[in-house]
């Protein structure tokens, strides 16, 4: 049998905004009432909120702002504008300090991305938690909204006045389309960590490292002329292609270059997409790549630019008439944790899960640079996000809130 969690459009998140609003006109509201919830109903509501990254997260900040309001965190917004000009929030809440600094430090930072991929618009049940067969579906059910609500599911089970250590929860903007909510908390220098957990679906196993994120879309320009006469023009395809070919030779080399830790060992590179020429009989007069590779910690994210740069200049020796343009959107570095830092080892012991490595993208380094040491873990796996039907267990998603409450009372009380 199926059942769903339900969420009305006069949703729990009105009605928290609506006796938030009573409470400052008449100074009472029965909080324990709405805020004492369940992880799943938390989950439910969070879900119900449409944050997919091309869409303000505003809805969702708000929520998150009366929640931790109610268990009396200090809050702080920090918003910037998007490229697209819509309006994005990363949002602060501390317990145990407030912003009097200028960059308040904690003893503990739990950091959850509060945006979602698009999600395909036949999943009809996309914002809609639906329980079925002991796993929650719902578009971002794993990445990370479940991690969010056992954050503040767990918090509702702290006494918070007795912290000796203090507290924060961070939730960011744009962690799908570059981490870029992180990277404006980092350039801000919004608080300083000792210690960090970054949600994202590890199935709990605490991640103590990960490889960076680099993009680059490379334009290569020819000339066009009639195929039956290649002479009068440069093949720009053809140039991409010569360019590919020094690529592979340089992810070959990039293999000798090694951490244990991963799976692969080293710096992994990718052409996923290339496109070029306008018609079968005309000489191509552009092609374009786009180049990704996931360098290992330790090592400079723009190593590969350096390389590339060589080969450019290579081919350009070569044929005074290739022409090539880079675009280095992104050089995300990796991040490492020592496997005796205390973070880890307390997060295996409360998993029972040993520490691991992660391949994919997250907001660890940026935390790394605001001073943390940090692990990546969540409930879900990361297989299951990102696709229609994404799920966390149940399961997960309640041991979740045992894990990271008995992390902040080791840590901070």
């Amino acid at each position: 049998m199926v059942a769903e969690l339900r969420l009305e459009r006069l949703s729990r998140l009105d009605l928290l905004l609506e006796l938030s609003s009573l409470q400052v006109r008449k100074g009472a509201c029965p909080r324990a009432f709405i805020y004492n919830m369940s992880v799943k109903q938390i989950l439910a509501d969070l879900v119900a909120i449409d944050s997919v990254s091309s869409k303000s997260n505003i809805q969702i900040t708000d929520y998150l702002a009366e929640r931790c309001r109610s268990q009396n965190l200090s809050v702080k917004r920090l918003p910037y504008t998007d490229a697209n000009g819509i309006e994005k929030v990363n949002l602060i809440a501390l317990a145990g300090t407030d912003f009097s600094e200028t960059q308040p430090g904690v003893q503990l930072a739990l950091v959850g991305h509060t945006d979602t991929v698009p999600y395909d618009l036949n999943w009809t049940e996309a914002l809609r938690l639906t329980e079925r067969d002991g796993k929650l579906f719902g578009r971002g059910a794993c990445d990370t909204k479940a991690f969010i609500a056992a954050t503040l599911t767990a918090v509702q089970q702290i006494d918070l006045a007795q912290l000796r250590q203090p507290l924060a929860l961070a939730f960011t903007a744009d962690e799908e389309i570059g981490l870029i909510g992180a990277k404006h908390l980092a350039e801000a220098r919004a608080i300083k960590c000792r210690y960090a957990i970054v949600g994202e679906p590890t199935s709990l196993r605490p991640m103590r490292a990960g490889k960076g994120y680099c993009l680059a879309e490379v334009t290569i320009k020819g000339r066009e002329a009639h195929s039956a006469y290649p002479g009068l023009g440069t093949s720009a395809i053809f140039g991409a292609a010569r360019l590919i070919a020094a690529l592979e030779r340089m992810a070959a080399a990039l293999e000798s270059e090694t951490h244990p830790a991963f799976d692969p060992p080293f710096t992994t590179l990718n052409v996923g997409i290339v496109n070029g020429g306008t018609a079968k009989n005309v000489i191509a007069g552009a092609c374009r790549f786009t180049l990704e590779w996931r360098p290992i910690p330790g090592q400079d994210p723009k190593r590969l630019l350096t390389l590339l740069d060589e080969a450019i200049a290579e081919q350009t020796s070569l044929d005074a008439q290739f022409v090539c343009e880079v675009d280095a959107a992104r050089a995300d570095s990796g991040y490492e944790t020592s496997p005796a830092s205390e973070i880890v080892t307390l997060l295996e012991e409360l998993t029972g899960n040993s520490a691991g490595t992660v391949a994919f993208g997250t907001e660890a380094a940026q935390m790394a640079a605001l001073g943390a040491e940090a692990v990546v873990l969540g409930p879900g796996d990361i297989r299951e996000a990102h696709r229609t039907g994404e799920y966390v267990p149940t399961s997960e998603l309640e041991a979740a809130v045992t894990v990271l409450a008995r992390a902040i009372t080791r840590l901070c009380l």
